[in-house]
Formats: structure tokens, C-alpha cells, sequence
């Protein structure tokens, strides 16, 4: 056995760097607060609980309710345990958020409050100890008054929080609290009281109530153990504490990691370095390690302790990997909430070896010092010294943010005047948190503060500083002005002017707009930067005379028309904005003052482009004026583009049949009927004998039929030499007459059975040859016949059986592999089964009976084998996997110790297939033990879902009816701290109901309704679940159509049916099923996958109203769609020009694009693209290219390609689309010097294979080669799907100077192989060597898998890393090069 302990010691040394185990929350030990009267009054509230009433309580209506609950607890859940998984902690904002939301439904779950309240202990590092304890007493409180039912676990919470927190309180109180609100303390319960009382070095206390536990028969865990070494230490008696490891063993308890913290705590405590290091030597001897957790607990004790100079000694015991960043963070942030930065930041440097690939190490650092209100010259000793060792690569910028973000307006101003020493660029809207701050409080002198702050700084700010957050502090802008002014803070800007000019109009004072536009002081403004807010004048006033002097101004003064083609257009875009943005009784109401307007200006001589006058004619005719539209006879219609609308038998009486047969024979009638029914009843007899002799004596008159029967009679009586001597004399192999497939299996297996092998592979020949159906049930069969081979040890039979089947391709599935390991297990040959797995693999690509040889290597204790087993699956599947194999077999063979060491292997994370695969086979096998074990040693396993294993364990108890080893699992579950789904709680509640014993808890409602019964309808119910599984959805609609008006259907399963339906395009069957649905279920409404589904199966009717309001009704629900689904009815309403619901979308999608995934960019080109497809190139131009100019100048602005809109118009062949979209990206090339819309021109011209033209483009606007990223993106989408390598052979023709040749190879070589190229697979490698270009090292995994794959010899030395760790590599090369 010790050699099978260093093989897993030798794989586990292969597997450091996996990531991260989910720690336990550090104990929380430090500096405990001064009681005060306050806390104790306080809690004396907190605890008083009234006694529940049975019956007292009013039910509340199941369906709607208790559904939504349910539905919220599992959100909230995921919310909390999402941010578990990622970071060990949660963000108090997080949880305040999920506790304002639970409150908001009423009476919160007990599954809710439990949630909650262990959420408000160490998984909150970045709070204080105090601050935490209150949040818990506020929250208890808060869902006490909403009618929420403590029970004992509930209680056992907050003993965790109150422990966790540090927080003093009386435990023999406590205890007569729950008592007096009639809930029963448990094991639990006790373990923490004695650990509160152990925490105070309180022995006598602690004694009691071991006492208790005594008089109730209950258990002494190691957590009870533990707090006694802790309780004798602080008592002063440090003798005692030691010598509890010894009293542990004498009692049974093996002493672990928890004892083993509790002891070097205590050395930590009273700085005892050389203790400390005496036990981790012994610790390390016997258990060969100790988890870097235990490590980084016992730092965090030296620090509380005031021992900081023994700290550097345990750090230098623990690895500082990848694995351990989480960790690592929480104990920093840990640090930092009890004040001691320095450590934390000596802690922090210990990361710096990982910072290179990651230049934001240490953000989590700054932000929490930022939020603990640290000194600025402390900040910025950080900030230099992160800065100096390359792991933050703008820390400033970052603290900045922070201050910003937390309101800290003097930490702010401070920062920024450090950047400007360091030279680092300040931008204007670093001052709108401090501006809208001062703006709340309606702080006039902090203002000005602000912009003379920013003005020292060399800022100047910018037109939206001044009207979203400068001007709205005034009545308008002239006292703004004047105020500035008299505050010695007026610095005239154009961002000024244009904020007055848009502040003014904005509130209809077009008169203060003709001045300002009219003084000559104004200086050149862009109509562009204050049009909406001209419109916005426009439409509050009635004024005709300023509407045209104003526009005469526009139209007349130079300084207004900045960017060709000139005013005419420029006042055109206005005209046309004007109009459409009035409603159609707006434009109706002010018909006459319109009518006006355009008389005036066209006595002013403006004349507009033919394009705009266009549109202004179909809105004004679309808000049904046209006789308006005379009145803007400015200029004529102009040509539309071409646009086409793309649509869319009872068993026989033997003797009665004999004597009938003799008759007709006697009376020479035919009896080739009566004898068929004879053979085939004396064959239901299983009378083969009888059966023979009658075919002997009337062969003459023998049918084909009944020749078959009496052939598959003798394959079930074993009979093998009349079955061949029957099929050879009447369905010889040249015969052009088949039996069925089920004969030919029969005859195969007893062959097979018998030593016949060459018959029996003739026969498989036979019925390729004569090419007999093979079923999913033949395939079985064959299994069966292999398997029957196999268990008879004969390796022949089962190789070449085997060999004929796959090789004439009469079946292929991994089950049909797996006899060829099974006959060598049978023989106990494990080399040979060894082999015979590895064959498998190298062949077909299929790992078999893995689990069965691992445990016969480890029951045999045959350790190089085992390591052969391991060193292949590692190098094959990855280290993670060989692990979780080898800790199975551990398992299943009982060796438990062993298991436990290589479940602790340090980054080891769980995997549900895994785990979930070997928890069913324990329930299935009925292994109580072993899945107990299973439950245990995966307590620390990172990402575990515990409530999902305790599930597995009580589904094992429920079926042996065990309700005491039920009742144990909730003790468990209880002390792990796990917060219970409701499918958890139900069937242990119904475990304990149906043995007459009290449920302690309350009882999801929903779920005990739908788990009680096994009707009918629940067995219905499972069929349809099945046939939707199988992709059957219109055989599960038959099964639902049946089952109506006789049994009722669940709320979930009408989503996962219409899904189903949905899937398989059967539309309208979902909607009957959804409108069934909100008949049959109150409040019924679909969940965002199947609502999302719904959304893409109507766009494809074309129903995109009805799909409009889906999404609506989803969004009012709090429901978000899929990206794939939003994409499709975006798309689609563009192809059709719906401008109208288009714009209705974007305002309903406005606040959740990045929640969904969307870019802001495709609903811009949808527009665009909208107005192209009513024949407005236009009006789509002058929408798309300010968003495109503000996209590149302000990072929160999401509209900057358009790389949609110019491929669909290339692909539609709207050629002066396409051109006049060019125009306009050239212009903001060379104007603004933006440079992504004509790099997305650029690129399509590649992929439509336009080389001149995309060359003629390279020529004009070079710069564009510079867009890095977006030529990165597009070779990396070329690789999608075969047949895209010419585009980047292409990009290599025409800027091969500007493109990082290993990436773009990379990704040309990886187009070949998903075409299958062999050849250009080879001559591009070739390429590579004669050119000195250095592959990446997924170039050359993938490389060398193709060519293994195609069966050609690799020419280099193949990485030896899986695919998943190049990948990552990749990334990182591709975030670097871009």
C-alpha cells in the first residue's frame, strides 16, 4: 500500500497548478469589540422568538407564490454562490441587493433566511467584525417582521456568524432563548456554544455543556475537540491544550486539518515560533502536508497577535500559484479590514511571479484600502511600489475610479493632482461623480471648487461637464455665466459655448439661442453638437419668426457648417430630425405654424437636398398631412434603390392444428397455411423435437416462414447443427433471400457459443452483404454476444467478432468496445487489460472500464501498472481526471485514507459529471459507506455543490427507508453550513413523514405537492420529459394532448415542453401549450430560454409583432432574453425597414445590452440599415456617423463599427449603399481619424473576395492597418467553419508588414485543417521553418493532432501540455497582440 500512496504522491506532484480549492472562511479572531450596553440590549431582542402556533400561521395560495419563491431563493443562491465559486467571498452590496429583493416578495423562505444570515460572516472579509454582526441582526429582524419561521438551523447560523465575528454574547442565554421560542438545539448547536465559551478560555462553561451532549447521547466531533484546544490555551493551561490530540485518539477521532489550525493558532496567539514550526514539522511527517489554507489562517493570527516578524516564515511554506490567488486575496482584504495594510501588502508581492500575463494584480488591494479611507501618502507608497514591480500597470487611474466610484471627492482631487506630477492625462469626466455629488447636496462653493480644481489641473472640460452637470444647478445659463464669473471659474471654452447654445434650446428660450448664435464672440461649432437640443427648442415653442431666423443662421453662417458637402445638407438633417421627431398629433397640431415655416424659408432662399426633402415627405404623409407636404416643394423625389422582399397470434391448439393438417392431406387439399401456423405453434411451445419431426415429415409442402422459426427454435435450444444445416439448405449465402435480423443475431450468438468463429463471422459477412437492417436493439444485441464472450475468458472470440463488426461497419458505439477489456478482466490479466484500454483509446477514442482496472490494480497493489494507468489518462485527459479516477478506485476498494490524500491534492476543483457519475453508482449498488465517504472527503473540494451530494445520500437513505441515517445527514448538513435547494429539503422531509417523525423544519409547499404522488399524471409526465430528451417533441405533444382534462402538468415541465417544441420548430403546438398553460396555472409565465426560444421560432414565421410582444411581457417580468434572440429580431426588423419597432427595441433594450451580451453597434446598423431598406441612404448617414464620432471619443459610447450593416449591404448588392457608407468612413478616417468603420469596410471587401478594391482602400486610408484587434477578431472568426481560409490569405497578400505573422498563420493553419487540406497543411509548416517563424505551441498541438488524425507522421516533437492549457496561453498572446 505505501507504494500505491507515492504513485498518487507522484501524480499529485504532477498537478500543483490546478485551480483552486473552495477554502472554509478564515476563523475569525480578531481584536474582540468592548461589549456595550447597546449590543447586549440588543441581542436580548435579536434572540426573542414567539413560540410558532401550529395552525397560527395563514397559508399562503401555493401555485403563484410559493413558485416565485422558490424561483427567487435559486436566483439568489446562484447570485451568492457564483461569487463564492469565483472569489471565496461576497461583496456586501451583493448581499444587500439579494436581501432588499427577498424582502420585496413578502415573507421571505426559511431556505431565504437562512441564506442570508451565513452570508454575514467571514464571507465578507472587506467588512468590519461589528458591522457584520449588526447586518445580521438587521436582517433577522427585517424577515422576522415579515413573517419568517426560525428554526434550529437558523439559530445554528447565527451561533457560526456570532463565532465568525467575533462577537461576545452569553451561550447559556442563547441556549434558554431558543428554548423559550420552542426550537430544539441539536449537535450543532452545542459544538458552538462550546466554541463560544472556548473562545473566552472559559473551560468551566464549555463543560456544561459537554454535559449536555453527555445526557443526550450525542457525539464528541473533532469541532468539539478543536474548540478545547483553543478553550485550554486561552484558559492559560497550554499543557491541557496539547494534550487534547492524545485524549482525541484514545476516544477514536483521528486529529485533522481543524485540530491541527486550532493548535497552531493558539502558538500563534502567544508567538510561540518555535512550536509552530515543531508541529508543522510533525504534521508534515505523518500527513506529508498541510493545505496552504491552514497556512494562511495561522498568518492572519501572527498578525492579530502582534507577531508580524514570524510571518515571513510560515510564507515562505506556502507555493503563491495561480491556484491560490482567491485565497490569497481574501487574506489580504482580511489584513486590511483589521489594519494591518503593511502585511497584507507583504502578502499581495508574494503574487508578483504571476503578475507578468496580468498587469491588474493588486486592483482588489487598492480598492479596499481606498474604501478603509487609508492616507493618501500611503496610497501612493503602494501605488509606486506596485508600479516598480510590474504588477499594476496604472494604479493611479485605479484609485482614482475607486475615490470616484465611493464618493471620497478629497481623495479624489488629491489623486489627480498625483497623476499630474507623474504626467499621467486627466480627463473631464473624472469630475462628474464630484460635480453630481456636490449637485445633490445643492453645494454651489464645492462646485466651483471643482471646475477651478480641474482648470489648475490643465483640464479643459467638455460641453456635456457643462450641461448635465454644471448648468443644472442654475435657472439658465446666463446666471450660470454670471455666477462663474463672480466665482473667478469662468474659462471660456467651445465646450462652454455649445453647452449654452444646447441649454438654452433645450429649455425653449430660442430667443437667448438666436443671441448666442449671432455673437460674434461664438466661435466655430459643428450644427451637429447642438441639433437635438435645437429640435427640442423648436418643438416648445410656437415662434415661427425665431424657427427661421435661426435657420436662416444655420443655413447662411459658415461657422455652423463645418464638414462638407455644406449648409444646404447640414439644414437638410435638421429639417428632417425636426419632423420626425414629433408624434403625429404634434405634427397635425402645428400644421399651420409648419406651413409658415417652410413659406419663410423659401423666401429665405434655403433650398435642401432632394433626399431629405423625400423623407420629410413621407413622414409628414405617414402623420397623415399631405397637404403639408406641397408646402415643402423645395426639391424633387430622388431615385430609390432596388430592393426585393425576400419571403419565406393467440397461441394455436397444437393438436387441433395436427389433425387439421392430416385432414387437408388426406383430402389432398393445400396445407402450406395449416403447417405454418403448426411450426410457428409447436416453436411458441419451445416443442423443437415435435417441431423437427413435423418439418421431416411435410417438407415438401415448407414455407420460407417456417423454416426461420425453426431456425431460431434451434439458436434457443442450442441446437447449432440443425440451425446451419436449416439456413444452408434454405437461405444459402448466394441466395438473394434474407432471414431477418433477429436470426441472424441468434444464429451468430450460439456460433459464437459454440467455438464455430468462422461461421459465425460469415454470417455477419452475410448480412452486410445482403445489407439487413441493423436496429439500436441488434446493436445491443451484439453487445450481449461479445459480453457472454467475454465472461467466458475467450479472448479469440471476442476479438474477432469484434474486428468484423466495426470493420464492416454493422455498428460503432462505445459500448460495443468495452468485451474486449471485460475478457482480460475476467482472467484477472491485467497488463493485457491495460493494453486492451489503451488500444481501445489509440483505435476509437474511447477510455472503457477505466473505474474496474483501477480498482483491481489497487486490490492487487500492483503500483506500476497503476502508475502506467494514471501517466496515460494524465497525459491524455489531463491531470484533473486521473486524479478524480484514481480517487474513486480509492473509494470503491475502501481505501479511505488514501482517498482523503488525493482529494486534498492542492487545486484539485470539483467536476459534477464526475461526481454526480460516481454518487449513482453508490445509490445503485446500494454503497451507504461509500457514499458516505464520498460526502465527507468532498467538503473542501473547490466549486462541490454540497447540497447536491447530501441529496445523492438522502436519495440512498429513502430507499432503504432509513430514517435515523436521514436525520444524521441534516446534523451534517446543518454543521457544513450548506443552505439547502428544496428538492433537498422535501425528500428528507417526506423521509421522516413517512416514518411518523417530526420534521424540524419547514416544508417547501410546491414541491411537497408535486413529490408526493406517484399518479398517473407524474408517470405521463416523465414520458413527455423522456420524449423531449429523445427530440420528440411532436410524440410528447400526442402524449400532453391525451393526458388533457385528466391529470394536471407542472409548472416547470411546461417549460422544459415548449422548449422542446420550440427546438424542433413545432411553433404553433407551443403556443397551444403555452396558452394551456396560463389556463390551467395562475401568474403562468415562460422562463427566459423558453420565452427567448419562442421570440426566434416566431421571427422565423415572420410574426414579428407577436414576437415584439413576447419580449416585451419578458422584460416587464424581469426576464432578460438571449443574445441569439434579440440578434434575430433585430435583424430581421431591419431587412424588413421597420424604423418604427426598431426604435420601440432600442428603447426597450437600452439599460440591459452588456447584461445580454448585445452590442449597442447592432442595433445602430439595424437602424441604418433600416433606412437603406427604405431607400434613405441619407437619413442612414446622418444617423450612423455621429454615434460612430461620439463612440470614438467617449469609451462609454458602444457604437463604433459597422462591420453589420456594409456586409449585408455587399451581400445584397446595394452597390450605392455600399458606396455611400464607404464615403462616409473615409471621412471619418480622415477627419476624425477614426479608423474602425473603414476597417470593417476593408474586411468586407476581403471576404467578399473584392481585392482590388480592398487594396484601392489600403492605398487611401493606410492608418487603417492600425485597428489590430479588429484584424485579429476577423481571422479568428475565418476559423468558425471550413472554407475562409482565402480571407487570410488575402490579409497576407495585402498588409502581410502589419500582421503578426504567428498569429495569422496560426489561424490560416487552422482554416486548412478544418478543410481537411492536408497538403496545404504541410507546405504552410514548411512555410513556417524556411521563413524562421516560431509557432505558437496550440499551433503545434493542434498541427499534430490533425496529422496523427489524417495518418501522417508529425515532424516535430508534439507539446506535452492538453489543449486546454495552450488555449489559455493563446488567449493571453491574443490579448497581448491586440
Amino acid at each position: 500500500m505505501a507504494a500505491l500512496l507515492s504513485s498518487a504522491g507522484r501524480l499529485r506532484a504532477l498537478c500543483p497548478r490546478l485551480l483552486p480549492l473552495l477554502r472554509p472562511p478564515a476563523a475569525a479572531a480578531a481584536r474582540p469589540p468592548a461589549p456595550a450596553s447597546r449590543n447586549i440590549m440588543y441581542q436580548i431582542r435579536f434572540l426573542t422568538v414567539a413560540p410558532q402556533q401550529e395552525g397560527s400561521v395563514k397559508e399562503e395560495p401555493i401555485s403563484e407564490i410559493q413558485t416565485r419563491r422558490s424561483w427567487q431563493f435559486d436566483w439568489a443562491l446562484n447570485k451568492l454562490d457564483n461569487s463564492v465559486r469565483k472569489t471565496g467571498r461576497i461583496p456586501k452590496a451583493l448581499l444587500l441587493k439579494i436581501f432588499h429583493e427577498i424582502c420585496k416578495t413578502g415573507c421571505p423562505g426559511s431556505n431565504q433566511a437562512l441564506l442570508l444570515l451565513r452570508s454575514c460572516g467571514a464571507l465578507l472579509p472587506e467588512v468590519s467584525l461589528p458591522e457584520r454582526t449588526e447586518l445580521a441582526h438587521m436582517m433577522w429582524d427585517k424577515m422576522k417582521e415579515l413573517g419568517a419561521v426560525y428554526d434550529t438551523s437558523h439559530y445554528n447560523a447565527l451561533l457560526k456568524v456570532y463565532l465568525q465575528n467575533e462577537h461576545k454574547f452569553s451561550p447559556m442565554e442563547f441556549l434558554a432563548r431558543m428554548e423559550e421560542a420552542n426550537v430544539q438545539p441539536n449537535r450543532v448547536t452545542y459544538q458552538r456554544l462550546i466554541a463560544a465559551y472556548c473562545n473566552e478560555g472559559d473551560i468551566e462553561g464549555a463543560s456544561k455543556i459537554l454535559g449536555f451532549m453527555k445526557n443526550k447521547d450525542l457525539p464528541i466531533t473533532e469541532a468539539v475537540f478543536s474548540s478545547l484546544v483553543k478553550g485550554h490555551a486561552r484558559s492559560g493551561d497550554m499543557k491541557s491544550a496539547e494534550n487534547i490530540l492524545s485524549v482525541m485518539r484514545m476516544a477514536g477521532v483521528e486529529p485533522g486539518p481543524d485540530t491541527y489550525l486550532s493548535l497552531l493558532n493558539v502558538y500563534a496567539e502567544k508567538g510561540d515560533a518555535d512550536s509552530i514550526k515543531k508541529t508543522l514539522e510533525e504534521v508534515e511527517k505523518t500527513e506529508g502536508y498541510l493545505m496552504d489554507r491552514i497556512l494562511m489562517q495561522v498568518i492572519f493570527s501572527l498578525a492579530k497577535a502582534g507577531y508580524p516578524q514570524y510571518i515571513e516564515e510560515i510564507k515562505k511554506r506556502i507555493r503563491f500559484e495561480r491556484e491560490l490567488i482567491p485565497d490569497t486575496m481574501n487574506l489580504c482584504l482580511t489584513l486590511i479590514t483589521h489594519g494591518f495594510e503593511d502585511i497584507s501588502f507583504r502578502i499581495l508581492k508574494s503574487l508578483n511571479h504571476l503578475s507578468r500575463d496580468n498587469m491588474d494584480q493588486g486592483s482588489f488591494f487598492l480598492q479596499h484600502c481606498v474604501n478603509r479611507d487609508m492616507p493618501v501618502n500611503k496610497l501612493k507608497q503602494f501605488c509606486s511600489e506596485l508600479k516598480e514591480a510590474k504588477m499594476h500597470s496604472a494604479p493611479l487611474p485605479f484609485i482614482l475610479r475607486c475615490a470616484l466610484e465611493a464618493n471620497k471627492s478629497a481623495l479624489a482631487i488629491d489623486v489627480m493632482k498625483m497623476m499630474k506630477e507623474e504626467g499621467l492625462p486627466l480627463r473631464p469626466h473624472y469630475s462628474w461623480p464630484l460635480l453630481v455629488g456636490f449637485q445633490k447636496e445643492k453645494n454651489l462653493k464645492g462646485i466651483f471648487e471643482v471646475l477651478k480644481v480641474m482648470h489648475e489641473l490643465g483640464v479643459e472640460l467638455d460641453t456635456e461637464t457643462y450641461t448635465d452637470y454644471v448648468f443644472k444647478n442654475f435657472a439658465d445659463s446666463e446666471t450660470a455665466r454670471a455666477q462663474l464669473k463672480e466665482n473667478d471659474c469662468l474659462f471660456e471654452t467651445v465646450g462652454l459655448c455649445v453647452a449654452e447654445i444646447r441649454y438654452e434650446a433645450a429649455h425653449g428660450r430660442l430667443n437667448s439661442v438666436l443671441s448666442l448664435l449671432s455673437s460674434p464672440s461664438t466661435p466655430r461649432i459643428d450644427i451637429r453638437q447642438f441639433r437635438n437640443s435645437l429640435i427640442l427648442g423648436f418643438k416648445s415653442s410656437n415662434d415661427v419668426h425665431l424657427w427661421s431666423k435661426i435657420t436662416e443662421l444655420l443655413y447662411k453662417d459658415e461657422r455652423y457648417c463645418l464638414t462638407p458637402p455644406g449648409p444646404t445638407e447640414a439644414v437638410g438633417y435638421f429639417l428632417y430630425h425636426l419632423i420626425d421627431s414629433m408624434s403625429d398629433s404634434e405634427v397635425q397640431a402645428k400644421e399651420e405654424r409648419l406651413r409658415q415655416y417652410f413659406h419663410q424659408l423659401k423666401k429665405m432662399n434655403i433650398v435642401i437636398p432632394t433626399t431629405h426633402y423625400s423623407g420629410i415627405c413621407r413622414l409628414l404623409d405617414s402623420s397623415q398631412v399631405p397637404e403639408l407636404i406641397k408646402d415643402a416643394r423645395l426639391l424633387s423625389h430622388k431615385k430609390t434603390l432596388s430592393t426585393d422582399n425576400i419571403p419565406e397470434s393467440a397461441k394455436s391448439d397444437v393438436s387441433a392444428l395436427e389433425k387439421k393438417l392430416e385432414k387437408r392431406k388426406a383430402e389432398n387439399q393445400p396445407i402450406t397455411d395449416v403447417l405454418k401456423q403448426l411450426i410457428h405453434a409447436l416453436c411458441e411451445e419451445e416443442n423443437m423435437q415435435k417441431a423437427l419431426e413435423v418439418k421431416a415429415k411435410y417438407e415438401p409442402d415448407m414455407v420460407v416462414g417456417g423454416y426461420a422459426a425453426l431456425i431460431n427454435l434451434c439458436c434457443r435450444h442450442d441446437n447449432v447443427e440443425e440451425a446451419m444445416n436449416l439456413k444452408e439448405k434454405v437461405f444459402p449465402k448466394n441466395s438473394p433471400v434474407a432471414l431477418d435480423t433477429g436470426k441472424y443475431v441468434a444464429l451468430v450468438e450460439v456460433l459464437g457459443k459454440h467455438g464455430r468463429l468462422e461461421d459465425a463471422i460469415n454470417i455477419l459477412t452475410e448480412m452486410k452483404e445482403k445489407d439487413v437492417p441493423i436496429s439500436d436493439r441488434t446493436v445491443a444485441s451484439f453487445f450481449r454476444i461479445l459480453n457472454a464472450a467475454a465472461m467466458r475468458g475467450e479472448v479469440e472470440t471476442v476479438n474477432r467478432l469484434h474486428e468484423t463488426i466495426v470493420n464492416l461497419g454493422l455498428a460503432e458505439t462505445a459500448v460495443l468496445h468495452s468485451p474486449l477489456i471485460t475478457v482480460h478482466l475476467e482472467k484477472d490479466d491485467m497488463p493485457a487489460a491495460l493494453e486492451a484500454l489503451i488500444n481501445c483509446y489509440k483505435k476509437y477514442g474511447k477510455i472503457l472500464q477505466l473505474h474496474n482496472i483501477y480498482c483491481r490494480l489497487i486490490e492487487k497493489g500492483d503500483a506500476d501498472l497503476l502508475q502506467k494507468v494514471s501517466d496515460f489518462i494524465s497525459r491524455e485527459y489531463g491531470d484533473m481526471m486521473a486524479l478524480y479516477d484514481l480517487f474513486f478506485a480509492f473509494l470503491q476498494t475502501g481505501k479511505y485514507k488514501e482517498a482523503r490524500k488525493v482529494v486534498e491534492t492542492p487545486g484539485l476543483r470539483a467536476h459534477s459529471g464526475r461526481l454526480q457519475w460516481f454518487a449513482k453508482k453508490c445509490i445503485s449498488s446500494n454503497q451507504m459507506e461509500t457514499l458516505e465517504y464520498l460526502v465527507e472527503l468532498t467538503q473542501n473540494l473547490f466549486e462541490c455543490d454540497r447540497d447536491e451530494m447530501y441529496y445523492c445520500l438522502l436519495q440512498l437513505c429513502e430507499n432503504n427507508g432509513d430514517w435515523r441515517k436521514a436525520e444524521a445527514v441534516w446534523t451534517k448538513i446543518q454543521e457544513e453550513n450548506v443552505v439547502p435547494r428544496e428538492k433537498t429539503l422535501t425528500l428528507l422531509a417526506d423521509i421522516l413523514e413517512k416514518n411518523g417523525q417530526v420534521v424540524p423544519f419547514e416544508v417547501p409547499k410546491v414541491r411537497r405537492e408535486d413529490t408526493r404522488s406517484l399518479s398517473a399524471s407524474n408517470v405521463e409526465e416523465r414520458k413527455i420529459r423522456m420524449l423531449c430528451k429523445k427530440n420528440k417533441a411532436k410524440e410528447a405533444y400526442s402524449v400532453f394532448l391525451k393526458m388533457q382534462g385528466k391529470h394536471e402538468f407542472h409548472y416547470r415541465s411546461y417549460d422544459t415542453f415548449i422548449k422542446a417544441l420550440l427546438t424542433q420548430n413545432c411553433l404553433e403546438e407551443a403556443i397551444e401549450v403555452k396558452h394551456i398553460a396560463e389556463t390551467h396555472i395562475k401568474g403562468f409565465t415562460l422562463n427566459s430560454a423558453a420565452s427567448s426560444l419562442l421570440i426566434i421560432s416566431q421571427v422565423r414565421r415572420d410574426y414579428l409583432k407577436d414576437a415584439m410582444a413576447v419580449l416585451k411581457g419578458m422584460l416587464d417580468s424581469g426576464l432578460l432574453p438571449t443574445r441569439p434572440a434579440v440578434i434575430a429580431l433585430t435583424q430581421t426588423l431591419a431587412e424588413k425597414g421597420d424604423l418604427k419597432n426598431l426604435q420601440a427595441l432600442k428603447n426597450m433594450l437600452e439599460d440591459i445590452t452588456k447584461s445580454i451580451g448585445v452590442s449597442a453597434s447592432l442595433i445602430a446598423n439595424a437602424i441604418a440599415l433600416a433606412h437603406t431598406k427604405n431607400n434613405d441612404l441619407d437619413t442612414a448617414v446622418e444617423y450612423l456617423e455621429p454615434l460612430l464620432i461620439s463612440g470614438a471619443q467617449n469609451p462609454d459610447q458602444a457604437v463604433k463599427n459597422i462591420s453589420y450593416l456594409v456586409r449585408k449591404v455587399s451581400e445584397e448588392g446595394l452597390e450605392p449603399a455600399l458606396e455611400k457608407f464607404g464615403v462616409m468612413a473615409e471621412r471619418l478616417a480622415s477627419q476624425f481619424g477614426i479608423y474602425r468603420p473603414v476597417t470593417d469596410l476593408f474586411l468586407q471587401y476581403v471576404s467578399a473576395d473584392r481585392v482590388d478594391d480592398a487594396r484601392s482602400l489600403i492605398q487611401r486610408c493606410g492608418a487603417l492597418v492600425e485597428e489590430k484587434r479588429t484584424l485579429v477578431s476577423f481571422m479568428a472568426r475565418s476559423t468558425s467553419k471550413p472554407g475562409q481560409a482565402k480571407k487570410i490569405e488575402t490579409l497576407l497578400e495585402l498588409i502581410p508588414e502589419h500582421l503578426d505573422m504567428e498569429i495569422a498563420y496560426h489561424y490560416l493553419m487552422r482554416c486548412y485543417e478544418l478543410d481537411g487540406d492536408v497538403a496545404s497543411v504541410k507546405a504552410m509548416y514548411e512555410k513556417t521553418k524556411a521563413k524562421n517563424i516560431q509557432l505558437h505551441e496550440l499551433s503545434l498541438k493542434s498541427l499534430a493532432a490533425f496529422l496523427k488524425k489524417v495518418g501522417e507522421p508529425v515532424p516535430f516533437t508534439e507539446p506535452p501540455e492538453t489543449f486546454k492549457f495552450y488555449m489559455e496561453k493563446w488567449r493571453k498572446r491574443r490579448l497581448e497582440a491586440s
